[in-house]
């Protein structure tokens, strides 16, 4: 089939999603060229063309979506109205700009769950720090709850858990919602993806345990350990969802199942997401040749597991910053069932993502085993 080699497939990112959209595209000879500022980023030496500008810039995006057919990202934080501006010229861009806009605004995104009955936390809008800590003062706001920030968040970043009116100095000052603190017993998230011809398919539900410092993912175990009630309840409102939103391409959506067995939408990324990096070894379609499918019109692939799986981000040691040094990768790479994949970025950070590493086994109890032994084993520092 031939029918995607004579279309230029643009991509708005050059991270360590940008990378893999790369690795999975050569596997079906996809040539993608990609915008972002820096040519010594993760998919600068993957990617069939590498352009160097701002995807938050009206003009650099406008210009690479002129050269292209179709347009796609693999980060949030893009220029909406340049987008929209090649949607008028007739260029193809998924996810849509009209959903894209929705979504990277967490005030926004809240509402249209409330206004379509998509069960969600509870929340209220504030538009700074001062407006929460007088709802807090009045008692009109109670503790705990969550601060997000409506824009900029990723990461774990523009996330603060208020336990109590002592924590008011931790207060973000920027427009944020302000969510009910939900009696978690696990967060799940589903990814779903779905072309342009109608086709819609959806991984199976896999389990997130957090760092609990960095408030982002430290493990992810497939399957998830929830009730077949519970997954098919969770694929269901992944389908849901994306229809809600009338969009293409692919979406993970993380979910909260409370203690007493409900459902709630958390947030949405409408791309590759961490939460689908096992895939690339642990089912037969990775996430991001889904994505690349999807945004091409080509039928959607297989998303079973092949196998129990638990995956471990690798993150930049505490106290380091500087020129990587991956410590101990010989003895990591000796853990059975380990696939290590690290992103390539020349600078490690605390808590930084420099990597990850996916442990295959019969059961997600050896895998999680193997997952603590290489994380032990693994440390991303500095080479001085």
């Amino acid at each position: 089939m031939d029918y995607f080699l004579d279309k230029k497939l643009g991509i708005l990112g050059g991270g360590q999603l940008g990378k893999m959209l790369c690795l999975e595209a050569a596997r079906l000879d996809i040539k993608l060229h990609i915008l972002d500022k820096d040519n010594t980023f993760p998919a600068a030496r993957l990617c069939y063309e590498f352009v160097e500008g701002d995807f938050t810039n009206y003009d650099d995006v406008l210009a690479f979506g002129m050269e292209m057919d179709i347009i796609t990202i693999e980060i949030e934080r893009v220029n909406i109205e340049a987008l929209k501006e090649l949607e008028r010229r007739g260029k193809t861009i998924y996810p849509e700009p009209r959903a894209l806009e929705i979504i990277q605004d967490k005030g926004l995104q809240k509402d249209f769950y409330k206004e379509r009955n998509i069960a969600t936390s509870d929340y209220q809008h504030f538009e700074n720090k001062a407006a929460i800590a007088a709802a807090v003062i009045s008692r009109a706001l109670p503790t705990p709850f969550v601060q997000k920030a409506c824009k900029e968040g990723y990461d774990g970043k523009g996330v603060q858990v208020i336990k109590s009116p002592a924590d008011l100095d931790k207060l973000m000052d920027v427009k944020s919602i302000v969510e009910d603190l939900v009696d978690i017993d696990k967060e799940i998230a589903v990814i779903v993806a779905r072309n342009p011809s109608g086709e819609i398919k959806s991984f199976p539900v896999v389990e997130m345990e957090f760092h609990p410092t960095a408030n982002l993912v430290e493990y992810l175990i497939c399957p998830a350990t929830v009730s077949a009630a519970v997954e098919s309840e969770a694929q269901k409102l992944a389908r849901e969802v994306i229809m809600a939103f009338d969009l293409h391409g692919l979406l993970a959506i993380e979910m909260f199942l409370t203690k007493s067995g409900e459902l709630l939408i958390n947030e949405v990324a409408p791309r590759p997401h961490n939460s689908g990096h096992h895939t690339l070894d642990a089912a037969y379609t990775s996430q991001f040749e889904q994505h690349l499918r999807s945004v091409l019109d080509l039928p959607l692939g297989d998303t079973s597991n092949i196998t129990a799986s638990v995956m471990v981000n690798l993150l930049g040691e505490e106290n380091y910053q500087g020129d990587v040094y991956y410590e101990g990768l010989d003895k990591a790479m000796n853990v059975p069932g380990a696939h290590i994949l690290l992103y390539g970025k020349s600078e490690t950070r605390p808590n930084r993502k420099m990597g990850h590493a996916t442990l295959l086994a019969e059961n997600v109890d050896i895998a999680r085993s193997n997952a603590n032994q290489l994380k032990k084993l693994l440390n991303i520092k500095t080479k001085n």
